[in-house]
């Protein structure tokens, strides 16, 4: 497991449709984003996550679908989309699951994420559901990384959008981008023994 990122995009939404905003006003996902590698997201209203997800869709494609879904199968969309007109999604992606296109890595982060903002408070407010399996160290070094990200974020002006300024232990990373490791959570080059699902899949 290698992740990389968080890249963060400005959304602005009704409930019917929405519209990214990153940096220089770019109306688009890049980079992480609009790659095949399996993701993890968080979207945040007023600085406080409300949703924690995984994705092997490109973000465009993952949004649509959470907001034209019409509920024939069970799934009603987010239901966030629904709150506020403005929100934060920070986007993670897994190098070593883009080439073998697993998500159970980040998927046991996601649970473990979720778990981390319970014991800080209540669930995150709009998570519908939550896949667990079991955790191993370096994922819940990944997780307390990345929650940790949002504590330091409290009251901070928003982060450029095109690079990783943050890292993944939620101290500022060095500017430079050929300084790989300050953009990246190399967690683990060795896969773990796949874990058995609790409730499933995606």
């Amino acid at each position: 497991m290698s992740i990389v990122g968080p890249e963060g995009y400005e959304l602005t939404y009704d409930e019917h449709s929405f519209a990214v905003h990153c940096k220089d006003n770019t109306p688009k996902f890049s980079g992480i984003a609009a790659s095949k590698m399996s993701k993890l997201y968080i979207a945040s209203i007023n600085d406080v996550p409300v949703y924690v997800g995984i994705t092997k869709r490109r973000m465009s494609e993952r949004l649509r679908y959470g907001w034209n879904v019409t509920g024939q199968h069970g799934y009603h969309g987010y239901a966030w989309r629904r709150t506020g007109t403005n929100a934060v999604l920070h986007v993670w992606g897994d190098e070593d699951q883009a080439i073998e296109r697993d998500h159970l890595d980040l998927e046991t982060v996601e649970a473990e994420i979720v778990y981390l903002i319970r014991m800080n408070g209540q669930w995150p407010q709009f998570q519908t559901e939550i896949h667990f399996h079991p955790s191993t160290p370096e994922h819940r070094k990944a997780a307390e990384g990345i929650f940790s990200m949002f504590v330091f974020l409290r009251g901070v002006p928003r982060r450029s959008c095109s690079a990783s300024d943050v890292g993944i232990g939620g101290v500022l990373a060095n500017s430079n981008r050929g300084q790989q490791s300050n953009r990246r959570a190399d967690v683990s080059r060795n896969r773990r023994p796949q874990a058995k699902s609790i409730h499933g899949g995606l």
